[in-house]
């Protein structure tokens, strides 16, 4: 199985449900103020006279990691204060507050703050790309949604078009595919991507070459208009027009040529064999080369020596297969491309990491 998730039903009843406990507040840093609370922090937002305009939110991995660079505060030493020292990290925090003087976009859900942002930022959120995706998706017919995740960081959709497949090798058929993200807390932008689906084991193998993208820069809110910014606002009329562009590109993500030109990929990968005088460093050094790390590169030998193909394609599959193992889905979904990148990498490249492990 791809990393299992949501239903699309379940999908939907979430990112509904989000949609009614999302709160997005434009404040200057000088309104704002982190305190210590049991052993973590919470951060406060103050009005003109140091009272709660909102009650003290938690505050999410992600705001933290954002608050930091906004602040310029080293990661480590960030984490550090707020594991060691919570006091130590609110006079840091509210002292550079102080000084930054800047307009930021908060966003909350749930009562944490989820995000801090800048106040340029673009808001597409969960709601507007799947009202925009699914319709689109609908027009496939048979279409099937393979697995859809709502994380703390993005949304993913993954929809696979059984009309279109190809075998790679007899009896191991492939499917086309196309995987929908989107972050509403400032982790990059919509992403639409190509997909193949492998039947024999359900991995799924992201093709990252031909993402789209485009980077939040909308209109500037400024705390003096707008404290509490609305999420029915309307849609600008270029992002009418960055909706339909949506809609194409999940149209031209499920592209016959686009999908042949995969598989033939993979044929030759079929062929490319492995130097097996020594498998468990060829594993090693491409998990090196392509991002994998040292706790994760042994799963990956585990399913390659299990799957008994010892070519670039046997590999690029170990990782996608290994991606089920994985906690996280945004890490799986990482391993989904990497398993692309890996597949592939010029014949030089693969020749090289042979070589070495020889």
């Amino acid at each position: 199985m791809m990393k299992s998730g949501l239903t699309i039903q379940e999908l939907a009843a979430e990112i509904l449900r989000q949609k009614d406990s999302k709160e997005d507040y434009i404040v200057s840093t000088r309104r704002l103020q982190m305190e210590p609370s049991g052993t973590d922090v919470v951060l406060r937002v103050l009005d003109e006279n140091a009272g709660d305009r909102i009650e003290p939110l938690d505050i999410g991995p992600n705001a933290h990691r954002q608050i930091g660079t906004h602040l310029s505060i080293p990661v480590k030493y960030y984490e550090k204060m707020r594991e060691e020292n919570p006091e130590l990290l609110t006079v840091n925090v509210n002292s550079w507050f102080e000084r930054s003087d800047s307009q930021r976009m908060l966003r909350v859900m749930d009562g944490k703050a989820r995000a801090f942002l800048s106040n340029r930022y673009l808001r597409l959120d969960h709601l507007q790309i799947a009202e925009a995706v699914l319709p689109i998706i609908g027009e496939i017919p048979d279409a099937r949604f393979e697995s859809c995740q709502i994380t703390e960081d993005r949304m993913y959709i993954k929809v696979v078009n059984p009309r279109l497949q190809q075998e790679v090798v007899p009896g191991d058929i492939v499917q086309a595919g196309v995987i929908i993200s989107n972050s509403e807390v400032g982790l990059g932008s919509v992403n639409i991507q190509p997909l193949v689906y492998r039947l024999v084991c359900s991995n799924g193998m992201v093709v990252n070459d031909a993402a789209t993208r485009r980077n939040h820069v909308g209109r500037i809110n400024s705390a003096d208009e707008n404290f509490l910014l609305y999420s029915a606002e309307t849609l600008a009329a270029d992002d009418h027009a960055f909706m339909l562009k949506i809609q194409d590109t999940v149209r031209a993500a499920v592209d016959e040529t686009n999908f042949s030109r995969v598989v033939g990929m993979m044929q030759e990968a079929a062929t490319a064999k492995m130097n097996t005088a020594n498998v468990p460093e060829v594993v090693r050094l491409a998990s090196r080369d392509f991002g994998i790390t040292d706790e994760e590169h042994p799963g990956v030998l585990q399913h390659l020596i299990e799957g008994k193909d010892l070519t670039l394609y046997g590999l690029a599959n170990a990782v996608t297969r290994y991606s089920q193992d994985v906690a996280s889905y945004d890490r799986a979904t990482d391993l989904e491309s990497i398993g692309y990148n890996i597949l592939s990498m010029p014949a030089k490249r693969w020749n090289t990491i042979n070589q070495m492990a020889a």
